[in-house]
């Protein structure tokens, strides 16, 4: 006895498809997560280097936060705060978009990438080193 068949012709291309497209839309997720995550480094690097020239700026007279500020533009990132801490140091955090313009309309949804940097002197009655330093650093360094 043979069963009839004729009600499952075509199922296989539906099934191809769906699988095709959750492909796809795993790639599109890898894709806007290696994004995101790329954003977050430039972040980063904005941030260190806009404390770094804050903290030149300051220590040679000049406008510390200007100087962030600018430093900060220059590498496609927007100064979110500037804190002048005593003795010298400055503390900074930029936001720049997780993802560029080229992602469409709904990448703006997404937010900002954030990153925090502090250059200076480390405060007062820290040891540079362990859970009391800026970093949080636990290792010491020859």
């Amino acid at each position: 006895m043979r069963r009839d068949t004729a009600g499952d012709r075509g199922a296989g291309t539906v099934v191809v498809l769906a699988l095709a497209a959750v492909v796809v839309l795993l790639a599109l997720a890898v894709g806007a997560l290696g994004a995101a995550q790329r954003a977050r480094g430039s972040a980063q690097a904005a941030a260190d280097l806009g404390a770094l020239a804050a903290a030149t700026a300051w220590r040679q007279g000049g406008d510390p936060c200007a100087t962030a500020a600018e430093a900060v533009r220059r590498n496609d990132g927007r100064l979110a705060a500037c804190v002048p801490e005593g003795g010298g140091a400055v503390g900074v955090r930029v936001a720049r978009p997780a993802l560029g313009p080229e992602a469409g309309p709904w990448a703006a949804s997404l937010g900002d990438a954030t990153a925090r940097a502090r250059a200076g002197p480390r405060p007062a009655g820290t040891t540079g080193v362990g859970p009391d330093s800026p970093t949080g650093d636990d290792v010491r360094r020859g």
